[in-house]
């Protein structure tokens, strides 16, 4: 078993864990549209909104990668009494794995970040936020809810974006109550002062972070790693993860030893939350045992898949086995994936202007007519996108003898095929749910439907997209291949 491949066995361990994170909760809000002129008021750009996105940001998106990864977070935050608490409140809610603890203070804004994009380039980031420490009922109801989930959980995380949640009196005490209790401590570190993180058992800021809590040049890895050492000689903080964007990570242990983590990443697309998705990845994978070595290559893996992904992205536990699998076995994107995959690939897709089409069947035995149904529907589109029946649909539509061939199997064979783009397995009797999810361009099938029997096709059409019937080649079916076979 390869290094990969015995690093992809540990990935179940990291389901099921528990871990406590508080921090700096905020909205992130995602603005897309298209930019076709420059403003007469002013020499900036029109942006006309398409669409708008809402998504957990800072310390909820450390909750997100969490429950992406199968743990289970508990989460104490800090909201204001307003529309954007309310919005965080639901979102959280939404992750029924989540332990949410959101206390409510008045006289704060509710921190919401928003970002304005066109052509797959963001052009403007807006902030609206309090910055001021929290009462001191606040901090005592904080302190009082981590001691009585001590007991609960694995570790901690401090997911500080100083926003004021995280307060210089605040943070020894719950580092304290965490060592106390037994609980390693990751912290994500903000300003310049990183004493207030003593006997945090890790901390892990990027590169500009640490040489501002240094003063030291941090251009080099020589100096990356003096830099990390003097956080961790001068603050009593054990060990030091540096995030260190298109130059990877490196890990400095508090046993004298130095770890240089190339990037993963094959296309960057949004550095959005990477941070986040690091270390709730490091936080998963030390509560589930892992060494802090194996947890940073998990980390590194993650936030390679996260930045080639758009928005505040999440790292699944299945996207890190995919990864870890694709860097042993093959080169180019895995062709096969979960739905929700495969709606995060068509979204980068579509970024870059590309049309997608969309097809599907069972492809049991496949043959002549099926390679020219797919040649034709990729004439149409950039990207082909083939739906496929499940194991168990297969049976329900063709009766018990059908498939001949598995999922897996019938799966691989279609993502050999130059035409196929993506493959994604749905299990119901009919593609319907799969095309409202993706919503693709175009909807291709064969010639023998008539357009309004196909399925799907009104609401393709609904958003603009256009319905192909495929022209069918003669005297090739899979049912009388296999009749054929039996008699």
């Amino acid at each position: 078993m390869t290094d990969q491949s015995a690093l992809a066995a540990r990935i179940p361990s990291l389901e099921g864990r528990s871990v406590l994170c508080v921090g700096d909760v905020m909205l992130d809000r995602f603005v897309y549209g298209e930019v076709e002129r420059i403003s007469p008021e002013a020499p900036i750009p029109v942006l006309r909104v398409l669409r708008e996105v809402a998504m957990l940001g800072g310390a909820g998106n450390v909750v997100r990668n969490l429950v992406a990864l199968g743990a289970n977070p508990h989460f104490v935050a800090v909201v204001g009494d307003d529309l954007a608490a309310r919005e965080v409140t639901r979102l959280v809610g939404e992750h029924a794995a989540v332990d949410p603890l959101l206390i409510v203070e008045n006289d704060r804004q509710t921190t919401i970040k928003t970002r304005f994009f066109a052509g797959g380039q963001q052009l403007l980031r807006a902030d609206q936020e309090t910055l001021v420490l929290p009462g001191a009922g606040v901090q005592g109801q904080i302190l009082k809810q981590v001691a009585t989930l001590l007991a609960k959980v694995d570790l901690v995380v401090l997911s500080d974006y100083g926003k004021g949640v995280l307060t210089p009196t605040s943070l020894p005490a719950l580092i304290a109550l965490a060592k106390a209790a037994g609980r390693p401590v990751i912290v994500d570190p903000k300003g310049r002062d990183y004493a207030v993180y003593a006997g945090a058992t890790l901390v892990t800021p990027n590169r500009k972070e640490l040489q501002e809590a240094t003063g030291m040049a941090v251009a080099s890895t020589e100096e990356i790693v003096a830099a990390a050492r003097k956080v961790m000689a001068d603050c009593g903080i054990a060990n030091v993860l540096v995030t260190r964007s298109q130059d990877g990570m490196s890990l400095v242990l508090e046993d004298g030893s130095t770890h240089h983590l190339p990037a993963e990443a094959r296309e960057v697309f949004d550095v959005s939350g990477a941070g986040d998705t690091v270390v709730a990845t490091m936080a998963a994978a030390m509560a589930g045992g892992l060494p802090l070595l194996d947890a940073a290559r998990l980390a590194n893996v993650a936030a390679g898949i996260v930045v080639g992904k758009v928005g505040t992205a999440v790292a699944y536990g299945s996207d890190l086995v995919a990864a870890l699998h694709h860097s042993d076995l093959v080169a180019g994107e895995a062709k096969v994936l979960t739905a929700d995959a495969a709606i995060e690939q068509l979204e980068r897709w579509r970024l870059k202007g590309y049309r997608i089409g969309f097809t599907n069947g069972c492809f049991d035995l496949l043959h002549p007519g099926h390679v020219s149904l797919l040649e034709q529907a990729k004439a149409h589109c950039d990207r082909l996108v083939v739906g496929l029946n499940s194991d168990q649909s297969v049976k329900r539509l063709k009766g018990p003898s059908r498939p001949v061939q598995s999922e897996a199997a019938r799966a691989t064979v279609l993502s050999s095929l130059g035409s196929v783009d993506l493959v994604v397995v749905f299990d119901q009797d009919t593609p319907l749910d799969l095309i409202t999810r993706l919503r693709p361009d175009l909807l291709v099938k064969g010639a023998d439907y008539a357009v309004a029997q196909v399925v799907g096709a009104d609401l393709v059409q609904g958003w603009g997209g256009k319905v192909i019937l495929a022209q069918l080649a003669e005297g090739h079916s899979t049912t009388a291949t296999i009749a054929r076979m039996n008699q």
